[in-house]
């Protein structure tokens, strides 16, 4: 049995990351991945990063991370308001003015994929982690997405199970050809800015047997308003903090 642990946008949230990894002392998985977005929205993006790095656990580049490892302007996005526009702009200038040399340059060194695979009933099982798609870490596939295009994704990286994050919604997913289950996609939701209607910090647990498989949606409390505080006295706007508030 191996116990994959996989987690996702933490956001510059110290106190959420820290929940997170203490839950995982105690449920000692036997491996542990992050699917990026380390920074921006919460005031500690060096801190988020070092205890990452000093942890040893293995990261890929979020859409967040390249923006600011390489300069990236922000791009409006169709589904913000002009106030969040503004608010995202503020904020990713303050991870810009305040990241280290060494921690904006250890972002410009994640990978965009990671690979792993087990052997389940004399067959190899391969796990594809991303951060938004396996086209793009920008890309949003919701739970909702077309089943036929996440197929063909998924047939392109040969893989039987795709995990991803960036939309800061969890789901789990059969993908079907006919009446069988033959692929599974996965969204570990988010550690720092959930969007599912409560700040807690989300992460995703799958242990895999020899033949069995089962994946759980782990969902913790953690302490906002120690975050939504730091926001307010830091140079990130309000916004970000009222979200988390208003979501508990």
């Amino acid at each position: 049995m191996s116990r994959i642990a996989i987690f996702s946008d933490v956001h510059g949230n110290l106190p959420a990351l820290k929940t997170i990894l203490a839950d995982l002392d105690v449920r000692k998985p036997d491996q542990v991945y992050c699917l990026g977005d380390l920074v921006d929205f919460a005031p500690w993006p060096n801190e988020v990063i070092e205890l990452l790095r000093s942890s040893r656990i293995p990261c890929i580049m979020g859409n967040h991370d390249e923006r600011i490892a390489f300069n990236h302007p922000v791009i409006p996005l169709k589904k913000h308001s002009e106030d969040e526009t503004r608010a995202r702009i503020q904020a990713v200038d303050h991870t810009r003015d305040t990241i280290t040399p060494g921690n904006k340059d250890f972002l410009s060194k994640l990978p965009q994929k990671i690979r792993l695979t087990f052997t389940q009933q004399e067959r190899e099982l391969a796990l594809l982690l991303v951060h938004g798609s396996t086209r793009s870490n920008e890309e949003y596939i919701y739970e909702n997405h077309n089943e036929a295009d996440l197929y063909d994704m998924m047939e392109q990286e040969n893989a039987d199970i795709l995990v991803m994050g960036h939309t800061h919604q969890s789901y789990i997913r059969n993908i079907k050809t006919g009446e069988a289950s033959v692929k599974l996609a996965l969204n570990c939701g988010s550690v720092g800015r959930s969007k599912e209607g409560e700040s807690m910090a989300t992460y995703l647990l799958l242990d895999i047997g020899t033949t069995t498989l089962t994946v759980e949606i782990i969902k913790l409390p953690y302490p906002v308003e120690e975050t939504a505080e730091a926001i307010m006295t830091s140079g990130i706007p309000d916004f970000y903090a009222n979200f988390l508030l208003l979501q508990r």
